[in-house]
């Protein structure tokens, strides 16, 4: 399945009107599960931080949901968003300016070249290894990048049925994907390749996350990817299923698992 062609429909739809991409990116919060991982992450981040001025990399930022949550935290961040994509970038750096965010900035970048030493205290990097194929060069740019202290987080597939493949045979759900996933200790040893010293894993995606990812994403993509037309069925579908997937969003986030399909990871410079 190419997700990318499903997030560009996605986006003409949410990018009209800056209310519509505010709503977009609350829907993001509350569907998907890797979110709520990372927001938890982040709150214990911040705690101390809000009345500080901080620098913060969001290095591959996508839609820019993160970034979004993060500059609502606090005026005081300076927030750079990089991603690859040209038009996606134009794109939110008209959406923050039009809604007064005037601490972020959003532009152009290769991670696997991208480096601008000692200057953030935060990065992050989420769903984003999984697509780059030269990942140790980034995790080493991420640490350069970094001011020492500097916390970095992944959120990533994990090789425990990360990207859906959970056999020799099986192909990744999503096709984009250079790996279907990370060994965690395969990922903590790269990192400590790239420079990293301390180092957090453990897995995200236990089995009420992994229920909830089939009912709030795969279906519903899969489902896009054969008629766009399930756009206006998508509304009824998720009015069933969104409450369930609210339940075994907390259950995943607020449990400890033994394994799972993806990976938290917090590194320190």
């Amino acid at each position: 399945m190419h997700y990318d062609p499903i997030k560009r429909s996605l986006g003409n739809v949410f990018n009209r009107t800056p209310w519509l991409r505010r709503l977009f990116y609350n829907l993001l919060d509350l569907l998907l599960l890797r979110t709520w991982h990372v927001h938890r992450e982040l709150r214990q981040w911040a705690q101390g931080r809000r009345d500080q001025p901080q620098n913060i990399l969001d290095a591959g930022a996508g839609y820019g949901q993160y970034t979004y949550w993060l500059s609502g935290l606090s005026e005081k961040w300076q927030i750079l968003a990089v991603d690859v994509k040209d038009e996606q970038v134009a794109d939110s750096n008209n959406f923050f300016r039009q809604i007064g965010r005037r601490n972020v900035q959003f532009a152009v970048q290769d991670l696997v070249l991208y480096q601008q030493p000692n200057s953030f205290d935060l990065a992050l990097s989420i769903d984003v290894m999984e697509h780059i194929l030269e990942d140790v060069e980034v995790m080493t740019n991420l640490h350069a990048s970094l001011k020492d202290g500097g916390m970095l987080i992944i959120s990533t597939p994990s090789d425990q049925g990360g990207s859906d493949v959970h056999g020799a045979d099986d192909a990744s759900f999503i096709e984009e994907h250079v790996r279907d996933g990370y060994n965690i200790d395969e990922i903590q040893q790269k990192l400590r390749t790239a420079g990293f010293d301390r180092i957090e894993a453990k897995y995200s995606y236990g089995l009420p996350g992994q229920i909830s990812w089939r009912l709030s994403m795969k279906w519903p993509i899969l489902m896009l990817g054969m008629s766009k037309a399930f756009f206006i069925l998508l509304p009824f579908y998720y009015l069933v299923t969104f409450p369930i997937c609210l339940v075994l969003n907390w259950l995943d986030s607020t449990s400890r698992h033994d394994s799972g399909t993806g990976l938290i990871v917090k590194a320190w410079k």
